[in-house]
C-alpha cells in the first residue's frame, strides 16, 4: 500500500519536487488553452452541423497544455476536464451532461486514454530532455573543475618546495621573513590538498552513474602509503598501523582511499589542536572491513556531529576564520568517497580523549572475513 501511494505522489510530483503544483504560469496556461480550444469548437458548431472535430481539438488542447506546463498534473487535469466540456458543451444535448448516450463511454474512454496517453508521454519526454541537459551541464562542470585542478596542481607543488627550501636553506632569514614564509608555505600546501580534494570529487563522479574503477588491493599497503605519506607533511606526530595478521583483500579506487586517510589525519592534527599520536587501526567485520583513525588530540565539539560530513560547517564564534579552514570539504569528500564504495563513515569521541573516525569497506571475495580474522 506504502508503494501504491508513493508512485501517486511521484505521479503528481513536478521537476521542483512539489506534490501539487500552483505555478501561476501552470494555471493561465491550462486556462487559456482550454479556454481558445472552447472557443473554436463553439464557432465550428455554428458553422458546421458535425462534432467529430470536437474531441481532436481537446486533444490537441492537452497536448499544448502538456507541452507548456511542468509535471504530470496540469496534463492530467486538462484531460478530465476535455471529457467533461466535450459531453456538456458540445454533444447534443448541449449544456447538460448525459452519460446515457448511446456509445459514449466507449467514445469518451477512448477520449480520456488518448489524451491521458498524450500528456503522460509528452511529460516524460520533457523529463527525460531536462534529466539530459542536467547530465551534461554536470560532465562540463566536472571536466572543467578536472581540468583547472590538474593545471593549479603542479604549481602549487612547486611553491610550497620552493618556499620550504628558502627556509631550510637561508640562514639569514630575520624573524619576521620566516615567519611569513611559513605562513605562504602552509597556505600553499593548503591549498594542495584543496585540490587534491577536488580532483578526488572529479574522479567520483566521471564515470556514468559516479561508478568507480576498483581494483582488488591489499589493504595494509594502503594503510602503510598513507601513512608514509602523511608522516612526511607532519613528521612530528607519530602515527601507526594495526592490521590483522592475515592479508586483506579490499576492492577499492586506492589512490581514493589514501586520500580518506590522509584527510581523516590532516583534520586529527588540524582540528585536534593537540594531537601528538595518531593511530590507524583496521579489523576484519562479518563480508566488510572496518578503519578507524583515532586521536590524542581534543575531540569533537558536541554541535558538529551533526554537519560533520556535509561541507556545511559554520566558523563558531570568537574563532578565526582559518581556523576551522578544510574541515568540511575535507571530511565531505571522504564521506563521498567511502559511499561511492558502497561503504559507511562514522565518528566519535573517545573516553581517554581525542576523536575516532571510522569508516567500513566491503570484502573481497579474497578477503572473507569468514578466513581472516583479526
Amino acid at each position: 500500500m506504502k508503494y501504491v501511494l508513493k508512485k501517486i505522489k511521484d505521479f503528481f510530483r513536478n521537476s521542483d519536487g512539489n506534490y501539487f503544483p500552483i505555478s501561476w504560469k501552470g494555471w493561465l496556461s491550462f486556462f487559456v488553452i482550454m479556454g481558445v480550444s472552447s472557443t473554436v469548437c463553439s464557432l465550428l458548431k455554428n458553422i458546421t452541423t458535425s462534432d467529430t472535430h470536437v474531441p481532436l481539438i481537446f486533444v490537441m488542447a492537452v497536448l499544448l497544455i502538456a507541452l507548456t506546463t511542468d509535471g504530470y498534473f496540469y496534463g492530467l487535469l486538462a484531460s478530465l476536464a476535455s471529457v467533461v466540456m466535450v459531453n456538456y458543451a458540445f454533444t447534443f444535448p448541449y449544456n447538460k451532461l448525459d452519460y446515457s448516450i448511446y456509445g459514449y463511454p466507449l467514445t469518451f474512454f477512448t477520449m480520456f486514454s488518448v489524451s491521458l496517453v498524450v500528456s503522460t508521454m509528452v511529460t516524460r519526454v520533457k523529463n527525460q530532455e531536462k534529466a539530459r541537459i542536467e547530465s551534461e551541464k554536470e560532465k562540463i562542470r566536472a571536466n572543467l573543475l578536472r581540468a583547472i585542478s590538474h593545471d593549479l596542481r603542479t604549481p602549487l607543488t612547486s611553491i610550497s618546495g620552493s618556499i620550504g627550501a628558502v627556509l631550510e636553506g637561508d640562514d639569514r632569514l630575520s624573524e619576521n621573513s620566516v615567519e611569513l614564509l611559513t605562513g605562504a608555505r602552509d597556505d600553499a600546501e593548503w591549498l594542495h590538498r584543496m585540490v587534491e580534494n577536488l580532483l578526488s570529487v572529479t574522479r567520483i563522479g566521471g564515470d556514468k552513474g559516479g561508478a568507480l574503477h576498483t581494483e582488488t588491493e591489499v589493504l595494509e599497503e594502503v594503510l602503510a602509503e598513507a601513512a608514509a605519506t602523511f608522516r612526511k607533511r607532519s613528521p612530528e606526530v607519530e602515527v601507526t598501523v594495526s592490521v590483522p595478521e592475515e592479508p586483506l583483500f579490499v576492492p577499492m579506487d586506492a589512490m581514493l582511499i589514501e586520500q580518506v586517510l590522509f584527510n581523516l589525519m590532516d583534520n586529527a592534527v588540524t582540528h585536534g589542536k593537540t594531537t601528538t599520536r595518531i593511530s590507524i587501526a583496521a579489523k576484519t567485520l562479518p563480508g566488510s572491513v572496518s578503519v578507524s583513525v583515532q586521536d590524542n588530540g581534543r575531540g569533537i565539539d558536541a554541535g558538529a556531529f551533526e554537519h560533520l560530513f556535509d561541507g556545511s560547517l559554520q566558523l563558531q564564534p570568537g574563532k578565526e576564520a582559518d581556523s576551522t579552514r578544510g574541515m568540511g570539504i575535507g571530511l565531505s569528500v571522504c564521506k563521498a568517497v567511502i559511499e561511492a564504495h558502497g561503504g559507511t563513515l562514522a565518528a566519535a569521541n573517545v573516553p581517554e580523549g581525542g576523536a575516532r573516525i571510522s569508516f567500513v569497506l566491503p570484502l573481497g571475495e579474497e578477503g572473507n572475513s569468514d578466513d581472516y580474522q583479526g
